[in-house]
């Protein structure tokens, strides 16, 4: 049995135990899990496809013309449907020869009008669609050894491309110029896509934990802060980085130190059991006691698989308990608005009795 059958079985005991007949998937992320099927969506409104998984029947894949050869390559444990005359007629159609009266959907990647369309052109059949929240999101928390694996390469690759963009950076350059150079780069060693937009910011504006690249010219003595991502065989990679373009100052060399060490008691804190918010506790203790506790404005991290921000959210509100095979990312950060801002982030793996870090080069500098 190979990994999609695995995970459809496993999924299929989750929906007989919920007494669903069948689950229709519509979140591209959760798609590729359970199919391989890759093609993405160009918005929530508009889809390459849904999956239609009976909780004991062969699943379906349903999607149109345009993407038919490529469902079929990449989804042979699926039987492919195309709804030339829209979904809701094949729905109609199929759906009652499948003995499906409860079909659970997933709420939240479908839209209001959706729900309320789907309930009109449906209100005279006995179709039930059920809202179900995070049944899939749930398998993809743990990670087998094989995704594990395809993470560290993202990681890996993603290292790979900050270290050769690292080594061309020089003052009269802009921030988007940095970002497109690295997004370039990306493609160019194989990425499927960056994960997110690439975050690089000088001085003032990393002073904000998400700030858009723009036309400010880097200055010798500029902070410079880099978050990175890419995408390799569907597995996202997440880091940060930040240094100065040229010497740094004693002033940024003592507050960088104070966010490393944060991140090392945060990463030092990671195991199975402890709860996320446990492990954001220990790094945010790190910079309170350092007088900066205020200027920390963010949850510690986040998981990262298919999709870059994703379960666990290790956040100081989260009881969740941390389990072996989750990938969360520890990353710390200060943000001053008359300064600028230090964030550095690395990806761990939570085993039993400690955290794994997934990156080879810890920060990327030298501290």
């Amino acid at each position: 049995m190979n990994q999609v059958q695995t995970r459809i079985k496993i999924l299929q005991k989750k929906l007989r135990r919920k007494k669903l007949d069948g689950l229709l998937v519509s979140d591209p992320h959760n798609r590729r899990y359970l199919s391989g099927y890759r093609s993405g969506d160009h918005g929530i409104g508009e889809s390459s496809g849904f999956l239609l998984i009976p909780a004991r029947e062969r699943p379906y894949l349903l999607t149109d013309s345009r993407f038919n050869l490529q469902a079929a390559i990449e989804s042979p444990d699926y039987t492919i449907l195309l709804y030339p005359k829209g979904l809701t007629a094949t729905l109609k159609r199929l759906l009652p020869e499948l003995g499906i009266r409860k079909l659970g959907f997933e709420s939240h990647y479908t839209i209001h009008a959706t729900v309320m369309q789907r309930e009109k052109n449906f209100s005279s059949t006995e179709i039930d669609f059920t809202p179900v929240s995070n049944l899939v999101g749930q398998m993809r928390l743990i990670k087998s050894e094989a995704e594990i694996n395809a993470v560290f390469h993202s990681v890996q690759r993603n290292e790979q491309v900050f270290e050769l963009i690292h080594a061309t950076i020089e003052p009269g350059m802009s921030e988007r110029e940095v970002a497109l150079a690295i997004e370039l780069t990306m493609h160019e060693l194989g990425a499927e896509k960056p994960a997110f937009s690439t975050i690089v910011a000088f001085t003032g504006n990393s002073a904000h934990p998400h700030a858009v690249p723009g036309e400010r010219i880097l200055k010798s003595g500029d902070i410079v802060l880099i978050d990175m991502g890419l995408i390799l065989n569907g597995y996202c990679s997440d880091m940060t980085r930040t240094f100065v373009a040229g010497r740094p100052d004693s002033i940024f060399r003592e507050r960088l130190q104070m966010v490393r060490r944060a991140q090392l008691t945060g990463i030092d804190a990671v195991r199975a059991g402890v709860t996320c918010r446990e492990v954001d506790r220990a790094a945010r203790k790190v910079i309170e006691e350092a007088g900066y506790g205020k200027y920390f404005s963010h949850s510690l991290g986040h998981g990262v698989g298919l999709a870059v921000h994703e379960e666990p959210r290790i956040s100081p509100r989260s009881r969740r308990k941390l389990k072996e095979g989750m990938v969360i990312t520890v990353e710390p950060g200060v943000y001053l608005p008359d300064w600028g801002g230090i964030r550095l982030e690395n990806m761990v793996v939570v085993r039993k009795d400690s955290g794994e870090v997934l990156n080879r080069n810890m920060t990327g500098l030298d501290l």
